[in-house]
């Protein structure tokens, strides 16, 4: 099965670009002259899940495709091909939005799985790649730098729906894989954080062990953090605190990264989750978010612009 995918940062907000690429009919307005027209079949609502859009493409090509999954609380939604622009089969696309909490900007993924047929190995997953889904995201792109779109009035960030106490996230301006190399190391935040010193794994465990513990010093708290799961697919982990003298209950956290195709950098999330009272949160959420995740970030990206490691 092959897989197509690309992935932009654009100038907006996350939902001013919802607002945009969640018209499921919407194509013409955003492709650049792609998509010339289109409709949806049976007078039915573009937001109505099992309708079908059917349009043309510049070259005269019919594709038809349905919705099967749309949801404005994670900003996604998923289509299949009715009738095909290409000759493969089973394919199933997937266009998602996430916010850049930084920068108040957007982070857009765009992929499919398909099957192509003997002896097309590899031709249709780089056109899908490159000619629909990074070329629609820079002509989506041309569209908001040229427009500068208005954030639509009475959006909210969440809609009710935020995964954890703390979700932040950040562009880091150096390939995904060479950021994923150094922040899975779970014992090797000493050689990269300036606040964290005398990093070392409990037990002389090995730090990709799931349930090794890593014992540090963050300024001048002394911390205990278990490895719960670590996943080179996904690029990501998650940890929990084991010892604090700060009294956390039930703290869970961790990072993961995204390949962004159109520069070659990356996107990382931080999410954070622990039981407080409201009080407590007041302080808690806005400090975890800036103070830790925000600034491992930023500390990340100094290891490749020049600041030495410690070794």
């Amino acid at each position: 099965m092959a897989r197509a995918y690309a992935s932009i940062i654009l100038k907006a907000p996350v939902e001013t670009v919802w607002s945009i690429v969640r018209d499921f009919n919407g194509l013409p307005k955003w492709t650049g002259g792609g998509v010339t027209t289109s409709k949806i079949e049976k007078g039915l609502d573009a937001d109505v899940v099992g309708c079908i859009r059917s349009f043309h493409l510049a070259n005269g090509a019919h594709v038809r495709e349905r919705l099967l999954m749309l949801d404005d609380a994670k900003r996604c939604f998923t289509y299949n091909f009715e009738t095909p622009a290409f000759p493969v089969k089973n394919y199933l696309a997937t266009l998602r939005l996430y916010p850049v909490t930084h920068t108040d900007q957007t982070f857009a993924e765009w992929e499919a799985s398909f099957d192509e047929a003997p002896g097309d190995e590899g031709k249709y997953q780089k056109i899908v790649s490159n000619d629909v889904f990074a070329g629609n995201f820079k002509s989506l792109a041309a569209l908001i730098a040229k427009t500068k779109p208005a954030k639509p009035e009475g959006a909210e960030r969440w809609k009710g729906f935020q995964p954890n106490k703390v979700w932040t996230s950040r562009t880091i301006k150096a390939p995904v894989d060479d950021v994923w190399k150094i922040m899975r190391d779970f014992a090797g935040m000493g050689g990269w954080h300036g606040d964290i010193t005398k990093m070392h794994m409990l037990k002389r465990h090995r730090s990709d062990k799931v349930s090794g513990i890593r014992d540090f010093y963050f300024g001048d708290g002394h911390l205990n953090e278990e490895l719960l799961h670590l996943d080179d697919m996904t690029r990501s982990f998650s940890y929990r605190i084991t010892k604090c003298e700060i009294p956390w209950m039930n703290y869970v956290s961790g990072p993961r990264l995204w390949p962004v195709t159109a520069d070659n950098t990356t996107f990382g999330v931080w999410t954070g989750d622990w039981v407080a009272s409201p009080q407590e949160d007041v302080v808690l959420i806005p400090r975890t978010e800036q103070n830790v995740y925000q600034r491992a970030f930023a500390e990340l990206e100094r290891n490749f612009f020049g600041k030495k490691r410690r070794m």
